[in-house]
């Protein structure tokens, strides 16, 4: 009688690669997690070095779990990505990622598993229509308040990638024509005003200027080289005026940008999400609505839920 070994159950990692920190979660196929880890984002050496930390990454989590191989792979990294290939053209918030490198095949390669690559907001927004807070709507709008902002949008529950591959990139939305430089090179971007690299920037110029801010104490204290979304948030629950004032600056300019693509899109709900949307949860998201009132077409009593 020939012996037929069991089945073994699927295992797959998901991989959140960030501008400060790279995360791996193992689960099973009831998505419940088995296993995590979490390294720094290389501060150089690119593409590479960033390949390098997400296998360390893998593997420890691989480690804790006691499990030996993996099914399959999904990664969500910031930048363009070309859905044929899993290369990515540029991810500009990653120090060194300045042309296209093909991801998905150096993972691939490296793991010995199938992995699928997505732009992260979009991939983002497809968990949190299956499992989370876009479940109940069919088309959804999400902004992602992280290191940049980043945007992807759902239309009739599909996720749109758009000619260029850039659906949803409404950090590069004009919030203030000839306003901040942002980091793409432009003056005015969403992102100029509310993604945290931008807010570390103004803090800093703030702070040398003699403007007092707890900002840098704090986040000394914990040991980062960066101001963190946590050290935001700790800042803004001691008072901090200037820490209140970077939100306030980044209210300001969502509100009218996120309420415009609410009038040309119709959806039935905006997500609020990323490091520094997470960390300050529903009343950022509260505050965000109200900004947004006087510049909807609608007249207040069917206005678009953002959560």
């Amino acid at each position: 009688m020939t012996h037929v070994p069991p089945r073994r159950s699927p295992l797959y990692a998901g991989i959140d690669v960030g501008a400060t920190k790279i995360e791996v979660v193992i689960t099973g196929a009831d998505f419940v997690p088995a296993a995590q880890a979490r390294v720094a984002t290389p501060p150089r050496g690119g593409p590479s070095a960033v390949v390098t930390a997400i296998q360390s990454a893998v593997e420890e989590a691989l480690t804790s779990s006691s499990a030996k191989r993996l099914t399959a792979i999904g990664v969500g990294v910031p930048g363009e990505v070309d859905a044929a290939t899993g290369a990515v053209a540029h991810s500009p918030n990653i120090r060194g990622w300045t042309a296209s490198y093909p991801l998905r095949t150096e993972l691939q390669s490296r793991l010995g598993a199938p992995v699928a690559v997505e732009n992260d907001v979009r991939i983002a927004l497809l968990g949190e229509h299956r499992l989370g807070a876009a479940a109940p709507y069919r088309d959804v709008l999400a902004v992602w308040f992280g290191t940049g902002v980043g945007g992807a949008l759902l239309l009739d529950g599909v996720i749109r990638r758009g000619r260029l591959g850039a659906c949803g990139e409404i950090g590069h939305a004009c919030a203030s024509p000839g306003g901040r430089r942002c980091t793409c090179g432009r003056r005015g971007c969403l992102e100029a005003y509310a993604g945290r690299a931008s807010m570390e920037h103004r803090a800093k110029e703030r702070a040398d200027r003699g403007d007092k801010t707890i900002l840098f104490t704090l986040m000394k204290k914990a040991g980062r080289t960066r101001l963190t979304s946590g050290v935001i948030a700790r800042a803004l629950d001691q008072g901090d005026q200037l820490a209140n004032e970077l939100i306030n600056d980044a209210v300001r300019a969502a509100g009218p940008v996120i309420a415009s693509a609410v009038n040309v899109l119709d959806v039935d709900a905006v997500i609020i999400g990323g490091g520094l949307g997470t960390r300050l949860g529903q009343p950022f998201a509260r505050r965000i609505h109200r900004a947004m009132q006087s510049h909807l077409l609608n007249d207040g009593r069917k206005s678009v839920p953002v959560v």
